[in-house]
């Protein structure tokens, strides 16, 4: 499956956000919380808000180190995802949804009072799934 981005970039905002999560979860690796974060937005049932989104920080990795073992798995959901909410399913329009989605997600787990380690991932995630 051909990934959204071959590099994925974070805003200087997402990696603030990123080493708070980082520091309550101990979690220590970047591209895991990406993918809670990633996932997390995706279980929204609304679409996330067309905002500009620097890649302004030097957090920066693969497709292939933020996806690991499920990268094609989360290229499909991205994939379906836009096609559910109308958007298509262009190259372009798969690239902007997968930032979108990722720093969305990024801000609801750093926002979540409640995250105080990968227990509160695992409960927010199933709870946001079943809205």
């Amino acid at each position: 499956m051909e990934p959204p981005v071959e590099r994925v970039r974070i805003s200087q905002a997402a990696k603030d956000q990123l080493i708070k999560l980082k520091r309550t979860t101990k979690i220590d690796q970047w591209n895991i919380l990406c993918r809670w974060a990633f996932c997390r937005s995706l279980a929204e049932p609304t679409p996330p808000s067309p905002i500009a989104i620097p890649a302004d920080s030097n957090v920066e990795m693969t497709w292939q180190i933020f996806g690991g073992g499920i990268g094609d798995l989360l290229a499909i959901a991205l994939r379906q995802r836009c096609y559910k909410d109308g958007m298509g399913t262009d190259p372009e329009v798969l690239a902007t949804q997968f930032r979108l989605h990722l720093h969305r997600g990024i801000g609801y787990l750093a926002a979540d009072s409640t995250m105080k380690g990968v227990e509160s991932i695992i409960r927010t995630s199933m709870i946001a799934s079943h809205r």
